[in-house]
C-alpha cells in the first residue's frame, strides 16, 4: 500500500522520524560526534574576575560623571550663549519689522503716488490731445476763413459792376427808394419763391398722398365687387342645387299625389261596391237599406250575415238533395 506521509522528516537535529525510539537514537549520536561540533573562540583562556570588572566599570562611571559635568558646564554655557542670541534675534525681529512697516508704508505711498501720477498724465494726455483737436479745428477754420475772404473779395470784385447797375436802377425806378430797399425786395420776393416751392412740394404731397388713397379704396372696392360677385355666384348655384331639388320633390309629391288620388277613388269605388252590395242584398229580402254609405262597420255586418245566411241555405240544400247541380242552387238562391 501507498504511504500516506512520509517516516521520516529533516530537522534542525538532523534526520528525526516520527517514532520516539529513533529520534533519540539519532540525538545520542549526534552528542557523540565531533565533525559538527563549533568550538567558541578563547574557550582555553581565563575569563575576568569580579574585582577586575568592577575596577573598569568604576573607572568608565568616573569618566562618564565627568564628561557629564563638562557637557552640563557646556549646556550652561550655550543656554547663555543661546539666551542672548535669543535676544539679539528678538531685537533684530523688532528692528526689522519697523523696517518693513516704513517700507511697506513707504512702496504703498509710492504705489498711491504713481497710481495719482499716471491718473495726472492720463488727464493731460487727454486734454493735450483735446487741445491739439482744438487747435486743428481752429486751424482749419482759419483757413476756410483764409479761402471765405479770397472767395469774398473775388464775388466782390465780380459783382461790382453789378452795384453800379443797381444804383443806376434805383436812381431810374420809382419803385425802389434805395438799393437796401431794392436788395430786401428781392430777398422777399426769393423767399416768397422758397414758400412757394415749399408749398408746391406739400400740395404735390398731399395730391401724391390722396391718389394713393384713391387708388387704395378703389383696391377695396374692388375686391368688395370681387367678393360680391363671388358671393352672387355661390348664390346662384345654391339657387341651382335648390331649384333641381325642388325639381326633383315636385316630381316625387306629384306622384305620390297621384298614388293618392289612386287609393282614394280605389277607396269611394270599394265603398261603392259594398253599398250596392248591401241594396241589392237588402233589396232580394225586400228590407229597406237604413245604413249610411259612410257606415262600412254596419254595411259589412249585415253583408257578412246575409253571406253567411245564404251559405247555410247552400249546405242545406246540397246534403238535402245531392243530385241538383251545384250551379243550379247557385243561380236560383242569388236570384
Amino acid at each position: 500500500m501507498p504511504r500516506v506521509k512520509p517516516t521520516k522528516k529533516l530537522d534542525v537535529l538532523g534526520n528525526l522520524d516520527l517514532r520516539p525510539e529513533d529520534a533519540v537514537g539519532d540525538y545520542i549520536s549526534s552528542k557523540q560526534q565531533n565533525k559538527f561540533f563549533v568550538i567558541p573562540p578563547n574557550s582555553d583562556s581565563a575569563g575576568d574576575s569580579i574585582e577586575l570588572i568592577f575596577v573598569n566599570n568604576l573607572r568608565e562611571h568616573e569618566a562618564m560623571l565627568k564628561l557629564q559635568e563638562e557637557m552640563l558646564t557646556s549646556a550652561k554655557r550655550q543656554s547663555k550663549v543661546n539666551s542672548t542670541r535669543v535676544r539679539n534675534m528678538y531685537k533684530i525681529q523688532e528692528r526689522l519689522r519697523r523696517r518693513f512697516i516704513e517700507v511697506n508704508s513707504f512702496i504703498k505711498d509710492c504705489a498711491e503716488k504713481k497710481r495719482a501720477a499716471e491718473k495726472t498724465a492720463q488727464g493731460e494726455t487727454l486734454y493735450h490731445k483735446e487741445l491739439g483737436e482744438g487747435i486743428e479745428s481752429f486751424k482749419e477754420e482759419i483757413g476756410e476763413l483764409k479761402a471765405f475772404r479770397e472767395a469774398l473779395k473775388a464775388t466782390v470784385q465780380e459783382f461790382q459792376p453789378y452795384e453800379k447797375v443797381l444804383d443806376e436802377v434805383v436812381k431810374v425806378s420809382s419803385i425802389f427808394v434805395s438799393p437796401k430797399d431794392c436788395i430786401d425786395r428781392c430777398d422777399a420776393l426769393m423767399l416768397a419763391q422758397v414758400e412757394i416751392n415749399k408749398l408746391e412740394h406739400q400740395k404735390l404731397l398731399e395730391i401724391e398722398s390722396m391718389r394713393q388713397r384713391m387708388v387704395q379704396i378703389t383696391n377695396e372696392a374692388a375686391l368688395t365687387v370681387l367678393g360680391l360677385k363671388n358671393d352672387l355666384a355661390r348664390l346662384e348655384r345654391s339657387y341651382n342645387e335648390s331649384r333641381v331639388q325642388c325639381l326633383r320633390w315636385e316630381k316625387i309629391l306629384a306622384s305620390t299625389k297621384d298614388a293618392i288620388n289612386n287609393s282614394y277613388m280605389d277607396k269611394e269605388r270599394t265603398i261603392d261596391a259594398i253599398t250596392n252590395l248591401h241594396r241589392i242584398l237588402c233589396r232580394r229580402r225586400d228590407i229597406p237599406s237604413s245604413s249610411a254609405r259612410g257606415d262600412l262597420v254596419k254595411l259589412l255586418d249585415s253583408i257578412k250575415n246575409e253571406v253567411e245566411i245564404l251559405t247555410g241555405v247552400l249546405k242545406e240544400v246540397e246534403s238535402s238533395d245531392p243530385a241538383v247541380k251545384l250551379e243550379e242552387v247557385r243561380d236560383v238562391t242569388f236570384c
